[in-house]
């Protein structure tokens, strides 16, 4: 399994996130301290999701929602 790389969020929704390119899954981490995977995210995807000023909750429910996810580890 590989390591991620957490990175911290300043962001209502979540806490933290990470991006593994080699399976193009995109990682959150809530408040609640539960983790989500999100698959089949390419670097264009991770790149909109990550970009300073993006509300990632907003993100989540307009469209990793709509990618194959579920709660990770």
């Amino acid at each position: 399994m590989i390591e991620l790389l957490w990175r911290d969020v300043s962001s209502s929704r979540i806490v933290a996130e990470a991006y593994d390119p080699e399976t193009e899954t995109i990682y959150v981490r809530f408040p609640s301290g539960v983790e989500w995977r999100y698959e089949g995210c390419p670097p264009d995807i991770w790149e909109a999701f990550s970009r300073d000023g993006q509300s990632r909750g907003a993100f989540i429910h307009e469209v990793l929602n709509y990618k194959s996810h579920g709660r990770h580890g």
